[in-house]
């Protein structure tokens, strides 16, 4: 099937030639010129459009079995009459439009591009030209932008931009975006979202136009890697990049470009395989990573084993993984290795639905990756981290001896199998010692309505503190009633200290300092009253 080119004409003369290519709007939608012509057996010029919302279109350019134009998706194209397209204002029609008829209106207005947001500057008291002049964040979103217009007005016009908004706009290639950043010499931050551009020819040539530049946005510009790679050059010194919701499905290693990434924000693209995520992997200076929706299942550092910390992502500190398909704690091993790992977010896994409750997968993340300071946003607390370790130990302690594992040191010689699965758990019984058998067997059932302890909480040296009547299961550990306490009182990093004092034993205050043992291992029953202290 042969694609038609257009052919000079009386009927199409009054349509730039040039339009293919360009971006228009029409009807609260934008999309991309791709053929400029007559469209037999109608009359008159057409114009073929592919749109970036697919669900705008009506075909894939093809009309009555000729193709004159092709697009990504088999309905994202139709033909529009050119009077009905705009092909969008330039950026000073714009800023006009917004800032000056409207100024009023987005006094105190803040804007948001990455981590920092920026207050628009007060007004009220100079003349038009100078509020526009002074403005240091200047948002343009959806304002149809095309182009930089008249050479240096920009430079003249707004000489103060820090934060510059150009999303979802008509902007066609990177040139168009040079001419208006170019005249920003103190721009810092750039929101390019929902744009289509095309490579720049020689990207190297446009890298003073971006010389300031530390944050770039690419949202939802159907961008792959490659062309993200391609672009590179022309941002010498940025610090972070936001390229989510694109069309990137596989990784190629930044060589001579992105090297001072701090943050890099990749979610919401399909990349699902876990290897790829290694040729990033070498970023040295990347401290945040944004992995989330994007259907990973694996991860795995193999340059060392169990145990060892890996040479990859050598500073990467906040690492989310929410909404992805892991369901194995091997990928937990794996990014214990990671480190400087100190942030890790991982809501909605497979993984965390696996356990009886978010709470038990919690601590098991907890005690697997040892240097956690916030989970799923949640600071991690010494206290917390003892008891999650702790548990961990009681709860495989069985495993290791089984495999191998003993409480002498010398005949300690558990599976390569069991420190692959549990590769902190050597570390964890040198740091704590051996749980003792009692504690690895599994607390028989019991009748909750017959072991319910009514218990009273006192905290003998707050003295405005209330007594605290609560009811608890005999079984319950003293782990969990420190965590309990914890949240009652509204104490986190502090080391709590309990005792308790019975009407059996008048005068005497017993330790309760095993956090692995039950309540029942203490012999507290029914109304005695546990003493907290903390320092």
């Amino acid at each position: 099937m042969r694609i038609i080119k257009p052919e000079a004409s009386s009927m199409v003369e009054s349509v730039a030639w040039d339009a293919e290519g360009k971006r228009v709007a029409w009807d609260g939608e934008r999309g991309t010129v791709r053929y400029v012509g007559t469209v037999p057996p109608t009359t008159g010029a057409w114009l073929g459009v592919e749109w970036d919302n697919p669900e705008r279109g009506k075909h894939d350019g093809r009309h009555e079995g000729v193709q004159y134009f092709t697009c990504r998706h088999p309905t994202g194209g139709s033909f529009i009459r050119p009077q009905k397209a705009s092909f969008g204002v330039t950026y000073l029609v714009a800023m006009r439009q917004r800032y000056e008829v409207d100024l009023g209106a987005i006094t105190g207005e803040q804007l948001k591009i990455s981590t920092r947001t920026v207050e628009m500057i007060g007004f009220e008291a100079v003349s038009e030209k100078q509020k526009v002049a002074n403005v240091t964040a200047v948002s343009l979103r959806c304002c149809e932008v095309s182009g930089p217009g008249p050479e240096n007005e920009i430079r003249e016009m707004t000489p103060n931009v820090l934060s510059l908004d150009l999303s979802g706009n008509l902007l066609c290639c990177w040139e168009d975006v040079a001419g208006i950043t170019r005249q920003l010499q103190c721009l810092q931050e750039l929101r390019l979202g929902e744009n289509r551009l095309r490579l720049p020819a020689d990207p190297h040539s446009l890298a003073p136009a971006f010389a300031s530049l530390k944050v770039l946005e690419l949202k939802g510009s159907a961008m792959s890697w490659s062309e993200v790679l391609q672009c590179a050059p022309m941002w010498p010194f940025l610090e972070e990049l936001y390229v989510n919701d694109n069309c990137i499905t596989e990784l190629q290693k930044p060589v001579s470009v992105l090297h001072s990434l701090t943050v890099l924000d990749l979610s919401r693209n399909p990349i699902a395989d876990g290897s790829e995520i290694l040729k990033i992997a070498d970023l040295p200076r990347l401290e945040k990573l944004n992995l989330a929706e994007t259907g990973l299942s694996s991860l795995q550092f193999s340059d060392v084993g169990p145990g060892g910390k890996t040479a990859m992502f050598p500073a990467l500190k906040i690492l989310s993984l929410d909404d992805n398909k892991i369901s194995e704690w091997s990928v937990v091993n794996e990014l214990e290795k990671l480190a400087s790992l100190q942030q890790l977010s991982c809501h909605r896994n497979p993984l965390m639905g696996a356990e009886r409750d978010s709470q038990t997968a919690r601590q098991l993340l907890i005690a697997s990756i040892g240097q956690l300071e916030v989970l799923n946003k949640s600071q991690v607390t010494s206290e917390e981290r003892k008891g999650a370790e702790l548990d961990y130990c009681k709860m495989f302690g069985t495993k290791w001896l089984e495999s191998g594992g003993h409480r002498d040191s010398e005949q300690n010689r558990p599976s390569a199998k069991f420190t692959e699965e549990h590769p902190r758990f050597q570390f964890l019984i040198q740091k704590y010692g051996a749980p003792e058998d009692g504690e690895l067997k599994r607390q028989k059932p019991f009748a909750l309505k017959n072991q319910l302890l009514n218990i009273t909480f006192v905290c003998p040296d707050m003295a405005d503190r209330t007594p605290v009547q609560k009811k608890l299961p005999d079984s319950m550990t003293v782990q969990k009633v420190k965590g309990l306490l914890h949240r009652m009182l509204k104490v986190t990093d502090s080391e709590l200290r309990l005792t308790y004092t019975s009407s059996k034993m008048e005068g005497r205050e017993i330790e309760i300092d095993n956090d692995l043992k039950p309540l029942q291992f203490y012999s507290v029953e029914d109304g005695d009253t546990v003493l907290v202290r903390w320092s």
